[in-house]
């Protein structure tokens, strides 16, 4: 077994690197370094440079990476019913790391298909039908999609009684891979076949496509795109491992620059009694993507869901200067806060941003009068008994004051949507998350072990408490 391990996380904006012992379940030496787009494996060459390691321990090391560069992996999910098999592919893919760029039910038409292909994506999600059922849909659309003019990877996930007359109606020049029905019977998910079959795309196809390849000589494998690094690492620290014991159902918010991530990990049921649960059934582990909720790329679209007067209010400032700030922050995403003020504007964006982000992602309550009286519904998942919220992203770890954005995670006085009640809150100020998930899938009680430490070393606690 390899004593020493090197973890790489390659990002739009920073390559990071993690050497670990897994013996002694220690992290050794950590670098960081700007990725460098045009060619990924210089950057990295400078962060693998920057490591402390002894020369025998770095000839020895296996490398393993994730990625999130080159725009990170691009999808659109396909299913019949917006609410069921549509629903259910657009779990599948966000849960592999995909950032969805469209989701598309019943029948695709001719306005549809000129719209694929200014997407143009890296991989797409065919589902569509519960097994036996409707055939004639699914049919219909890979019909569409073998007309389109540059051929894309093709998960196909639907109804199995045809999934492979759907396979062989693509060219060769298509590459299909039939996984399970992301929805084999209504009301029932099965998005973990899906999730591996996306995986095994992104290993097979995607690294090349995306120039990733040139960083072969420097790194054994590509495990997984960034968010399903940090969706593994999750599930890790809730569930556990056969002689270690997880955390239990958590939260982690990573705050960028063009999203906001959410990840839950919890079964999400009614914490109440004499709650219904309408809808879909929840996946354990739910990643959720938020494309307007980002400190810089998408600072515009975060000001107007939050809106310019919110935000004056909470800094102190006036409608302009905010309006002055967020076009800077637009127009220079790489722009860094200079003086307290500007430290405290990124604090107010990371804090809606993670409110409002958190607050999309949670189920609520709703009420619904019966014959038989008054019926409490939940839609999507109860977490307010979440103990433990988990934050990442640079506008969180270089904050002064990270806990003052993650509370906006929390419920507030009166609320229907279903946030945790009184947890505490953890940073990942190491920049762990990514590459513990990729070392859980060679050893998880190693992984885990350093995870639970680093984080336990980062709980956030008021000073004035």
């Amino acid at each position: 077994m390899t004593e020493v391990m090197v973890l790489v996380d390659i990002g739009s904006t920073f390559t990071k690197v993690t050497a670990v012992n897994t013996v002694e379940r220690a992290v050794l030496s950590q670098s960081l370094a700007p990725t460098t787009p045009s060619d990924v494996s210089v950057g990295l060459q400078h962060a693998l440079d920057q490591l402390e390691l002894t020369s025998g321990a770095r000839q020895e090391a296996r490398v393993l990476a994730c990625s999130s560069a080159a725009g990170g992996l691009r999808m659109v999910a396909i299913g019949l019913v917006e609410d069921l098999t549509a629903k259910a592919a657009k779990m599948a893919a966000l849960g592999a790391g995909a950032r969805v760029l469209k989701t598309y039910s019943f029948q695709l038409t001719e306005e549809d298909r000129a719209e694929l292909i200014e997407l143009d994506p890296d991989i797409i999600l065919l589902a569509g039908g519960t097994d036996g059922g409707n055939a004639e849909n699914i049919l219909h659309n890979a019909k569409v999609l073998a007309s389109l003019p540059k051929p894309v990877p093709i998960v196909i996930a639907g109804n199995r009684s045809v999934a492979q007359e759907v396979a062989r109606t693509f060219p060769e020049s298509f590459s299909t891979y039939i996984s399970a029905n992301v929805m084999p019977q209504i009301g029932k998910l099965q998005v973990e076949p899906a999730r591996e079959a996306i995986r095994q795309v992104f290993m097979e196809k995607i690294i090349y496509a995306k120039g990733l390849s040139k960083a072969g000589r420097l790194i054994d494998n590509i495990f997984m795109p960034t968010p399903a690094a940090v969706l593994r690492a999750g599930q890790l620290l809730s569930e556990g491992t056969a002689g270690i014991k997880g955390w239990g159902d958590l939260l982690i918010v990573d705050v960028g620059g063009a999203t906001t991530d959410v990840h839950s990990l919890g079964d999400g049921l009614p914490t109440r009694t004499g709650v219904v649960v309408r809808g879909l059934p929840e996946p354990f582990a739910k990643r959720t993507v938020e494309g307007d909720l980002g400190v810089r790329v998408s600072v515009l679209s975060l000001t107007e869901a939050v809106s310019a007067g919110v935000l004056a209010q909470d800094t102190g400032w006036t409608a302009e200067q905010v309006e002055s700030r967020v076009e800077k922050l637009h127009d220079h995403p790489e722009t860094l806060p200079q003086n307290t003020e500007e430290e405290k504007f990124d604090q107010v964006l990371g804090y809606h941003a993670i409110k409002l982000g958190v607050g999309r992602h949670v189920g609520r309550l709703s009420e619904l009068y019966t014959p038989s009286g008054l019926v409490w519904i939940q839609d999507g998942k109860d977490l307010s008994k979440v103990s433990r919220v988990i934050g990442t992203g640079g506008v969180l770890i270089n904050s002064k004051d990270p806990l003052m954005m993650l509370e906006g995670a929390g419920q507030e006085a009166v609320s229907l949507e279903l946030r945790p009640e009184n947890p505490s809150y953890f940073l990942d100020g190491d920049y762990i998350l990514a590459s513990m998930g990729l070392l859980a899938q060679e050893q998880p009680e190693a992984a885990l072990t350093i995870l639970q430490k680093s984080l336990s070393e980062r709980e956030l606690t008021r000073r004035d408490n």
